[in-house]
Parts: C-alpha cells; structure tokens; sequence
C-alpha cells in the first residue's frame, strides 16, 4: 500500500472507530447510566456484570481501532494542520485510556459487588471527561479527513 492509501485507511479506521466512541458514550451517558438507578437492587449486581461484559463488545473493537488509527497516523506524511491534528488526537486518546482505567473502571468494579450511591454518582460524573473528550476527538477526526 503506498503513503497515500495507507493515510486514507489510517483517517477512516480513526473516524469509524473513534465516531462509533462518540455515539456510544453520548448513549451511555444520556440514558444508559441515568437509568442504571431504576434497576431493582436485588438484580443490581446480575445487571451490571452483565453490562459489563456486554459493552466491551461495543465499546472494545471501536476503542482499539481508534487507538491503533491514531498511532498509525502519527508515522504517515501528512499535510499540516494533520500533524498537529494527529498529535492531539493520540493525547486526546491517552486522556480517555487514562480516565477509563482510572476513574471509571473502578467506579465500575465497586458497582460489579452491589449497588453503591457514592460509586454510582461518581462514574456519572467522571463520565463527562469521556463524554467531552471522545466529542473532541469526533472533531478531530472529522477535521483531518477534511484535510
């Protein structure tokens, strides 16, 4: 495959996997976890190992094609703005990893042995940083396909 292609693949593979992110998280955001507090307290625990394993089929092959895209990018010539473009779009990726691993997952795991107000507030809130930054990278995305 020659530069060109392998950039216009690289630029599709980010936006598919990264506007699939930006769907998603809106969706979890907007309904999914507002409606987690209605779920009878005695099945809490089968609901949210449940979602657990259900999401990461969703949420998995969008994440890491995201994350292999915008790695690739960042070894492809590109016009400019696209290298700076790239370079956000990879820190932008490495926030969202970050606030996953750090501050929902556990939020989640806390959830995953019973029903927790405090953990459950907790990830409802933290969740905006993954709302507002897969809604940047969604712009990101589509600015370099621009380009």
């Amino acid at each position: 495959m020659n530069e060109a292609t392998q950039l216009d693949v690289a630029l599709i593979a980010q936006a598919v996997g990264t506007l699939g992110m930006v769907g998603a998280i809106w969706l979890v955001q907007l309904a999914h976890y507002p409606l987690q507090i209605h779920v009878d307290r005695s099945q809490f625990v089968d609901y949210q190992q449940a979602h657990m394993h259900r999401i990461t089929y969703v949420v998995g092959p969008l994440m890491l094609a995201e994350a292999a895209a915008a790695a690739w990018l960042l070894f492809l010539p590109m016009p400019e703005p696209g290298v700076l473009l790239a370079w956000i779009g990879m820190g932008l990726v490495l926030l969202l990893w970050g606030s996953t691993l750090v501050l929902q997952v556990p939020c989640h795991w806390k959830l995953e042995r019973g029903w927790d107000e405090p953990a459950y507030r907790r990830l409802v809130a933290t969740n905006w940083v993954r709302t507002v930054g897969w809604t940047a990278r969604g712009v990101v995305a589509c600015w370099m396909l621009l380009l």
